[in-house]
């Protein structure tokens, strides 16, 4: 076996256990940032304020937020290194907008709140890669 072999073996090996001793969270994690990598999307920890962005991960939670006489429906998307409000404002739902849905979301990025916020983005429903 030459060097190169037991090098690419040794790795594996080493992702391998990575993986056994790894907890669930870190490995959705993990695979999330794979997601957003294969979608061209920008990582939400490289995003600032005010940046006009593609972020894609999974809708952690949906809420129906009362605004005045209106209603807006949030949801959380996280990709693996953080947290993004999504609010799209006058909406009661969007079909297929749920906890564990996987998207794709375009639009500016902001702080509402001292939380990371895209305020009516764009959207495409993914198809989840497990």
């Amino acid at each position: 076996m030459g060097q190169r072999e037991r090098t690419e073996r040794r790795g594996a090996l080493t992702r391998a256990w990575s993986r056994l001793v790894s907890s669930d969270e870190e490995l959705e994690s993990a695979d999330l940032q794979q997601e957003v990598r294969q979608c061209g999307a920008t990582p939400l920890t490289a995003c600032t304020d005010r940046d006009r962005v593609t972020a894609s991960g999974a809708i952690s939670a949906v809420t129906l937020q009362p605004r005045g006489n209106t209603r807006w429906l949030q949801a959380d998307l996280k990709d693996g290194s953080g947290l993004l409000t999504l609010i799209w404002m006058g909406r009661r739902s969007i079909p297929g907008i749920e906890p564990g849905a996987h998207v794709k979301v375009q639009g500016r990025i902001t702080t509402l709140d001292q939380q990371r916020v895209m305020f009516n983005p764009r959207y495409e429903l993914l198809r989840c890669p497990r």
